[in-house]
């Protein structure tokens, strides 16, 4: 095989490792439309040199790296807008499941007594949300983390919305009026998720935002039951406190950062610690509801905080390309990492060489790693 073949492929691994696993190495001066720019002129000389395959591996990573940059927009004109971002299937799957639940709430919601119009919903509800997913998925990429924000955004609305419609008091005879709430509740949800997936959201930041949200439901019902605050106070209180709390996730996992193997593994100490508080009140044989209310809610609370300690150092994201990624190990030579010392290949970094660029060079240049030091 001739030596040009062997070098092309290498360079590519090189120049793509180094972008995915040690982004931090990368000078301050150095933006990511810098960096988005230098892979872009990567790729195009490969294209120019007939590696289209080579090519279309490096616009993909630049549009899905590097979303909102000038070299990602040209990217992404250059694949013809043919490119995924990992969560597309996720997103048609919950689509088309929303799809098929609107298929049916909107002729109950209509009081329909006609089998023809549930059969109708359900014949069209499906394809309608795939369509709908297909057709949005296609006009850019979507992450993981973007889906979910989506899938949620929609799935939560519609829980707000029959919430609320029980804490307002509406007509309980008239179950249409919830069901309206819920539609409305879903869609207002579903245009948020959207909203939101215009920013790059981790897997990580997607699924502490969930979790967050149904451990805020949890705790507004019992601190309620505990307050003997009645029915639809309670309804209320979970509300807010679900809301509160996908806030919080969203701010924790997008700040610490966490990841979503932790955030998973956080919320199982909690479930683990609410059965045990459960099972101890049953051992107690406790007989009025704010004491069988009080020992899940206390175990709950100690198995999140036992979770999230247990699981320290354990932050490494799901997504390859993300800030953390650790696939192709360290990047430097010498890497010391939180008082771990450690010796990997280095991995030579493209970067804008800014003096040379002042004198009319072409600016590109090579930085090899040799120590990463994390504190």
């Amino acid at each position: 095989m001739p030596i040009r073949a062997l070098v092309r492929p290498l360079l590519f691994a090189a120049v793509l490792a180094a972008f995915a696993a040690v982004p931090s190495a990368l000078s301050a001066q150095v933006t990511a439309a810098d960096s988005a720019a230098v892979l872009l002129a990567t790729a195009t000389a490969f294209e120019a040199e007939g590696e289209r395959d080579v090519a279309t591996t490096l616009y993909r990573h630049i549009v899905q790296r590097f979303p909102g940059t000038p070299a990602a927009e040209s990217a992404l004109a250059r694949l013809d807008g043919r490119v995924t971002g990992g969560g597309e299937t996720e997103l048609r799957v919950w689509a088309t499941t929303y799809g098929l639940w609107m298929g049916v709430a909107i002729p109950l919601a209509l009081e329909s007594e006609e089998p023809e119009a549930y059969g109708a919903g359900l014949l069209l509800g499906g394809p309608v949300g795939y369509l709908a997913a297909h057709r949005f998925a296609r006009s850019r990429p979507v992450s993981p983390g973007q889906a979910r924000a989506i899938s949620w955004g929609g799935t939560w609305g519609a829980i707000q919305g029959a919430g609320w419609a029980i804490a307002l008091d509406l007509d309980d005879d008239r179950i249409e009026d919830r069901i309206w709430s819920m539609i409305a509740g879903g869609a207002i949800g579903t245009v948020g998720g959207v909203l939101a997936s215009r920013s790059e959201i981790t897997p990580g930041t997607a699924t502490a935002a969930t979790a967050g949200s149904v451990w805020g439901l949890w705790f507004g019902v019992a601190t309620s039951v505990l307050a003997d605050a009645g029915e639809d106070p309670t309804v209320a209180a979970a509300m807010v406190t679900g809301n509160i709390g996908l806030v919080a996730g969203a701010l924790a996992g997008h700040r610490l950062p966490l990841s979503r193997g932790r955030t998973r593994l956080i919320s199982l100490g909690g479930v683990i610690g609410g059965f045990a508080g459960l099972g101890s009140a049953l051992i107690a044989e406790v007989d009025d509801d704010q004491s069988a209310i009080a020992f899940p809610l206390v175990g709950s609370i100690a198995g999140l905080i036992a979770g999230a300690a247990l699981t320290r150092g354990e932050d490494v994201e799901d997504d390859p390309y993300g800030p953390d990624a650790s696939s192709f190990g360290a990047g430097a030579l010498v890497n010391w990492t939180e008082g771990a010392l450690s010796l990997s290949t280095p991995l030579p970094t493209p970067t804008w060489d800014l003096a040379a660029r002042a004198h009319g060079q072409s600016g590109l240049a090579w930085k090899i790693p040799l120590l990463n030091a994390r504190f």
